[in-house]
């Protein structure tokens, strides 16, 4: 079997309208710049034919029937053949074509590559007034919690080092603070860089729900928070 050097990991749920156009762009991708890479897909359970056109344009298709962002992402990970992984989500809303600032600086050792979408910037409409001001906000708690340089928590595309993945658990959304805290918690290299944030080309409702979501991350660093003044006091 060909030694992959690149996975580009993307969980999918009932996105037919837009999986196709991710792919193709990580393809191209991929054989521009000459990468041993695949395009591996996460099926989260869709009801639609998402798994159907990106195994016909040539991606590599799992199924996680356990629903979840994290869960998803867990799957993917144990799946990757990739050196390298970059994940990100296959609405459209994240450019695949243009990832070189990714691979670069995982090659340069970072063990995690956080996208930065309010430095990179975000087009008209692509995220709503609540998650421009609830993102920030829950990113500074997560600063300040786990003393990471990261400034965008909610970045849906990023890059790891495959060996250097830490023990993840979470099956929700909050799974994007868990991995940043085990990062943090284990001392590894952490760089950020700016991402522009399209709008999702589904035209349908997002995955996420904002209230829900938010208090998941929250309660996420409050319970981590809580656990380090307990041992701290023990010690």
């Amino acid at each position: 079997m060909k030694k992959v050097e690149l996975t580009i990991l993307m969980p999918c749920l009932n996105e037919e309208d837009t999986v196709g156009i991710c792919i193709r762009k990580a393809k191209k991708y991929l054989e521009k710049n000459h990468i041993s890479g695949e395009v591996l897909i996460v099926d989260n359970g869709s009801l639609d034919r998402s798994s159907v056109f990106a195994y016909e344009l040539g991606a590599r298709v799992v199924l996680e029937p356990k629903k979840g962002y994290g869960n998803a992402l867990r799957r993917g990970f144990k799946e990757a053949r990739g050196k390298y992984i970059i994940y990100g989500d296959c609405d459209d809303s994240y450019d695949f074509s243009n990832l070189n600032p990714y691979y670069d600086k995982l090659k340069e050792g970072y063990s995690l590559v956080n996208g930065n979408r309010f430095l990179g910037g975000i087009e008209k409409g692509a995220m709503s007034f609540s998650h421009r001001f609830g993102v920030p906000f829950l990113s500074w708690l997560g600063r300040r919690a786990y003393h990471v340089p990261i400034y965008d928590f909610h970045c849906g595309l990023r890059g790891v080092i495959k060996k250097d993945l830490p023990i993840l658990e979470s099956e929700g959304m909050e799974f994007a603070t868990e991995i940043i805290y085990k990062f943090a918690k284990e001392g590894k290299k952490m760089s950020e860089i700016p991402t522009t944030l399209g709008k999702d080309g589904r035209g349908k409702p997002s995955h996420l729900r904002t209230v829900r979501d938010g208090f998941r991350h929250l309660n996420y660093i409050r319970k981590h928070r809580l656990k380090k003044k307990k041992d701290e006091s023990l010690s």
